[in-house]
């Protein structure tokens, strides 16, 4: 499959007076044609700022992306101009955000905020835009999509303003979704029907899709890839079924331990210690060192290398020097 995104040593960084905080501190990304891929992390971890980072949507002041390449189709999207980005976002790339209620705007229906998108991008007229945009609801599971254009977002539930956020992101047919905490705040069967709607949309289009998440269990039904983020780095990078047969950073190896499962009879869930430093405070060496039950002293003085251990595996350690080749 041909690579639609690479993301090459993305340096995102916020100044605050006489600070510099590195949100996004040189991470690789590539994402193939068709292909879902996962960022996952805990909060604060840099996956939402890597995710904006790709749309050029960081607020510059106070972020800006100081260094790397976000190649999409050969195109470097840092390169372009507002006007040029314009018609990259919601046309080539798609974003659905972590709130629909703060996404979608209360004062217009939600035909109209469909169909202003058909109109921007695609140049229909609002007629052929409004039959379209009821076939978009159609396509996103609502039966009556004739009744539901004329609805303000608050009329509805949470999960059906998730399925209104699909069918404006997919209005364009993107060639890459980028989905932030879809399921965040939606109950357990909601979750479910959302996870198989972007699966089902994903087969019929071919659309490739950057899901940023921290719940390792959309992560298991949804991606091929997946990428664990800590303190703005790529600690991890594996298939999916390797990372959780396999897990090899101990940062990844915490957060798997940390997931209930139906089959352990264990009284407690068994926790990472300690929590992610802010950005302003990233200790010095491995900035997982303070947590690891691993770490040795090396750790806390010298940054660890993302060392390949075989084609798609990939992890920032020292336990693993010399077992690989650094990336």
């Amino acid at each position: 499959m041909s690579v639609l995104l690479q993301v090459k040593n993305l340096k995102t960084h916020f100044f605050n007076r006489n600070h510099v905080i590195p949100a996004v501190d040189g991470i690789d990304l590539n994402i193939e044609q068709g292909q879902t891929v996962a960022l996952v992390g805990e909060s604060g971890a840099g996956k939402s700022i890597a995710s904006l980072s790709i749309l050029k949507l960081i607020p510059n002041p106070p972020g800006k992306i100081v260094e790397g390449e976000i190649l999409f189709n050969g195109t470097d999207l840092v390169s372009l101009s507002e006007k040029q980005m314009c018609k990259v976002r919601g046309n080539d790339i798609s974003m659905i955000f972590q709130d629909p209620m703060t996404s979608l705007n209360p004062v217009l229906t939600i035909g109209e905020q469909i169909i202003e998108v058909l109109v921007y991008h695609k140049k229909m007229t609002k007629r052929e835009a409004k039959e379209q945009a009821i076939e978009l609801l159609k396509l996103v599971g609502f039966s009556r999509a004739e009744d539901l254009i004329s609805e303000y977002p608050h009329r509805l539930s949470g999960g059906m303003r998730q399925r209104v956020m699909i069918a404006i992101a997919m209005s364009c047919n993107p060639k890459l979704l980028i989905a932030d905490e879809p399921t965040t705040a939606l109950d357990v069967t909601i979750q479910a029907q959302i996870l198989d709607l972007m699966r089902d949309l994903k087969e019929r289009t071919n659309t490739s899709i950057l899901i940023i998440t921290h719940d390792l269990g959309v992560v298991s039904e949804i991606a091929d890839k997946v990428l664990v983020m800590y303190c703005g780095q790529v600690v991890e990078e594996a298939p999916v079924e390797e990372l959780f047969s396999e897990p090899l950073h101990p940062y990844t190896v915490g957060l798997i331990d940390s997931i209930p499962t139906l089959d352990s009879d264990t009284d407690r869930l068994i926790p990472i210690e300690g929590h992610v430093p802010s950005p302003e405070q990233f200790p010095k060496g491995c900035r997982f060192a303070p947590r690891c039950p691993h770490a040795f002293e090396r750790c806390f003085t010298e940054t660890p290398d993302l060392i390949t251990m075989n084609e798609k595996h990939s992890t920032r350690c020292f336990l693993y020097e010399g077992k690989g080749r650094k990336k």
